[in-house]
């Protein structure tokens, strides 16, 4: 929201000044109201799906696939869609997970995000990057590896295994944050 305030004032001398009246404008945010976005943990194992996001808002931080809920359609049918559009993969059995409330002030964005959870069919298939212009790669991982590589925020080695630090996009640290304990698998 940007705030302009005008005042005219007008001055007798040096030390006095009388405020004749004030205007103040505001400029609503271009998004008035929330976006209904669905996030699906696809499932291969104990491993789920992670795409670096670029071209669009929270470029090179890591997200699930999904995308936006179109009018008339259930949670299942958007996962389905998104993951077959994104990646390629064909999934079932898509079960709603859980839910957070995403304000992104500095992009002025307000996204309701749905979780979902989605096992692929074809355990052998390999995701495709079907929207390059909106995803870099795509990367199996544990839910472990994720929350390490995001919340710790630097590359190390544990136990003889390299930590991946992987920015997250803010639905998925609002989930972490809010949904304490959650785990996807």
């Amino acid at each position: 929201m940007i705030l302009i305030q005008y005042r005219y004032s007008l001055f007798l001398s040096d030390l006095i000044r009388f405020d004749l009246f004030s205007i103040t404008i505001k400029k609503m945010p271009e998004c008035t109201h929330p976006i209904v976005g669905v996030g699906i943990f696809v499932m291969r194992g104990n491993k789920f799906l992670v795409g670096k996001r670029k071209g669009s808002h929270g470029s090179g931080t890591w997200q699930l696939p999904g995308g936006t809920l179109e009018f008339g359609e259930s949670f299942e049918d958007c996962a389905k869609r998104e993951v077959l559009e994104e990646t390629n993969l064909e999934i079932t059995n898509v079960i709603y997970q859980t839910a957070t409330n995403d304000v992104m002030t500095n992009e002025n964005k307000h996204y309701v995000a749905i979780f979902m959870r989605a096992e692929i069919v074809d355990m052998s298939a390999d995701p495709l990057v079907m929207e390059p212009n909106k995803c870099e790669c795509w990367e199996w991982i544990t839910w472990d590896e994720f929350i390490k590589g995001g919340i710790t925020g630097n590359e190390n080695i544990q136990d003889g295994e390299t930590n991946k630090y992987r920015p997250m996009f803010y639905p998925m640290e609002s989930l972490i944050i809010t949904r304490n304990g959650y785990r996807p698998c």
